[in-house]
């Protein structure tokens, strides 16, 4: 069973595909998508193929995204979850994007502030990463505010518009608990 999760204003759930329209609001908008690494969806054909994608990643333990969902307000804002993810190693990569209009809000911060909480305590990682375009500062401001740290500087590792783009990878660990 797909776990739910909750926080203060927000609710983690899975995604359907009445969720279709609100992965395309996000994943069709040239703002979200300038640092995703990918092109824009221009269909709703595309989106529903990314509630799929989704829901395969969960079944195969490859991944888990929840669609982001404000408690005072049905439909989704945006997504968040892991990718990339080894069990055997105890590892995954963390992956959001919110629809323009829920920027600065704290919606983000809060979401991933859950996912992570989940990664560490109930996946049992010992380390979750982040690849982050280097222009991408408002992304590298939240983790750093949620405790990633930079790592290094990936060269050339995304393309997207037929462009080759420099990232940066950033981890956090699992808190060892000791004082």
């Amino acid at each position: 069973m797909f776990p739910g999760l909750e926080t203060a204003r927000l609710r983690l759930r899975e995604l359907t595909l009445q969720d279709t329209q609100g992965i395309f609001a996000c994943f069709a908008n040239p703002q979200v998508m300038r640092y995703y690494g990918q092109e824009a969806v221009t269909t709703l054909e595309e989106a529903e193929g990314f509630v799929d994608y989704f829901a395969a990643s969960y079944r195969e333990r490859k991944g888990i995204r929840w669609g982001i969902e404000r408690k005072d307000s049905p439909g989704i804002i945006g997504t968040i979850g892991f990718n990339a993810w080894s069990p055997k190693h105890k590892r995954a990569e963390l992956g959001y994007e919110l629809e323009p209009r829920h920027w600065r809000k704290g919606y983000a911060a809060e979401a991933a502030s859950r996912a992570l909480a989940y990664g560490f305590e109930v996946l049992d990682l010992n380390r979750i990463g982040a690849v982050v375009f280097t222009a991408n500062e408002a992304s590298a401001g939240l983790l750093a505010k949620l405790g990633f740290k930079q790592e290094g500087l990936l060269r050339g590792y995304m393309v997207q518009g037929g462009v080759s783009h420099d990232t940066n990878v950033y981890s956090i660990l699992k808190p060892s608990g000791k004082g």
